[in-house]
């Protein structure tokens, strides 16, 4: 799908909102083991909350600090609903890791200090794995049926959902007009419009060994066909379609298909390169178009390409978890409902944070003003979560280290997906 992005009007921006008098954001850093910060709203709730019912009452929301703009506005119009239930919003850190390790921290001892946890999509295996998470069925069950069904994949483990998706991210394959017109089908078509492209890279992309290396590995095995992992958790990265699609993204990088910057490439560097001219296509998240429109490139989006049509991007985003221990579970289940209402993921999609609810990405209006939405939708129509696995770390570093010597090092596919199996059977 071709979409003009002429208009400089068409910039995405995000008011980040906010109200001491509605929402208490804590200043707790990543390492702190204090108790949340509360208000005197909440205060006062918990006061009541016994004689509401067991399982109602005051929430802890826990967040990393980077996304919670958006969440703010949603979190003030809850509170000012639910006047003995307020949610109170916890910064975490802004690096995952350290969101992590603190989640970890307080989960391993049995605290309820977060009632509500925004789960990077990778840890939520991990966390049901560990029983951190209340499992989404019966009293807290949650319909799923309007969300994106890789969202939901993503926030179920072991045929139960573990979480509710709160907002989700897809790569997109940029094309800088000017360089080359027609929109490819395949990724044999970028290899062939790329001949004729001078003075500029053809297509870059994040191959630094780091998780994005990951997320590309994926791109490539998934959309030749492969899997990382069958429905029981065991390698399938040997079989002929994986080895086919790594083999794909090495050649590519061997024969300049896929520029040499790529191999020292985050998303930032992608984006330089893009917005700079320096090549012809990137492999990114949205947040790049705002960036090239700025910069008043002539381009088009779309999603990615495979073998032998659309390819296969890999998920980003959070998805919301209740913590086991949580003494106000009943609260806690409406208000990750909550966050999936039409109006909420309207909310989010206005402020460039994509969200998980699918009749969004339908609305005309929205896309008048985002005209990207609809490749986004086809890429999170076509796309796959990471491995699901609460060995997911290990996979990723597994796939990660092989890859990389695959491209840099000579290592030929054959033994590169052999260890990378043999890494996955050891982790697991």
């Amino acid at each position: 799908m071709k979409m003009s992005l002429r208009k400089s009007g068409a910039l995405l921006c995000a008011a980040a909102l906010g109200s001491a008098t509605l929402v208490a954001c804590s200043s707790e850093s990543s390492d702190s083991a204090s108790e949340p910060a509360t208000n005197s709203a909440t205060n006062a709730a918990t006061a009541t909350a016994g004689a509401e019912g067991e399982g109602r009452g005051p929430i802890t929301f826990a967040m990393g600090r980077n996304d919670t703009d958006k969440i703010v506005p949603i979190i003030e119009k809850w509170n000012a609903e639910h006047p003995d239930e307020q949610v109170t919003l916890n910064e975490l850190a802004g690096e995952a890791d350290d969101q992590r390790d603190t989640l970890v921290q307080s989960l391993q001892a049995g605290n309820s200090d977060y009632d509500v946890m925004a789960l990077d999509v990778v840890w939520t295996a991990d966390f049901a794995a560990n029983q951190w998470l209340e499992p989404l069925e019966g009293d807290y069950a949650v319909d799923t049926s309007g969300l994106l069904d890789a969202t939901v994949e993503s926030a179920t483990y072991n045929n139960t959902l573990y979480a509710v998706p709160q907002n989700t991210n897809g790569q997109l394959l940029f094309r800088n007009t000017e360089l080359v017109a027609d929109a490819p089908d395949t990724f044999d078509d970028i290899r062939s419009a790329c001949e004729a492209v001078e003075n500029a890279d053809c297509l870059t992309t994040q191959l630094k060994q780091y998780e994005g290396l990951t997320v590309n590995s994926l791109g490539f095995i998934n959309g030749w066909g492969g899997e990382v992992l069958d429905d029981q958790g065991q390698p399938t990265v040997e079989s002929a379609e994986a080895k086919e699609g790594l083999q794909a993204l090495v050649d590519a990088y061997a024969d300049g298909t896929i520029s040499s910057a790529s191999t020292a490439a985050t998303e930032e560097e992608t984006n330089l390169a893009f917005t700079e001219g320096e090549t012809a296509f990137a492999i990114n998240w949205p947040y790049m178009y705002s960036n090239a429109v700025e910069k008043g490139l002539q381009f088009e989006v779309q999603p990615l390409v495979g073998k032998d049509g659309v390819g296969v991007s890999t998920l980003g985003g959070y998805n919301n978890g209740i913590n086991v221990n949580s003494e106000n579970k009943a609260t806690a289940r409406d208000f990750i409902e909550f966050i999936i209402n039409e109006e909420n993921q309207l909310s989010f999609a206005e402020a460039s944070f994509p969200p998980v609810l699918a009749s969004i990405y339908d609305d005309q209006a929205l896309i008048e003003e985002h005209p990207y939405l609809p490749a986004l939708k086809e890429s999170l129509e076509n796309a796959k979560p990471r491995p699901v696995s609460p060995f997911y770390p290990a996979i990723s570093k597994a796939i990660q280290d092989n890859a990389y010597a695959a491209l840099t090092a000579g290592k030929s596919v054959d033994d590169a997906t052999r260890d990378m199996a043999a890494a996955i059977r050891q982790a697991s």
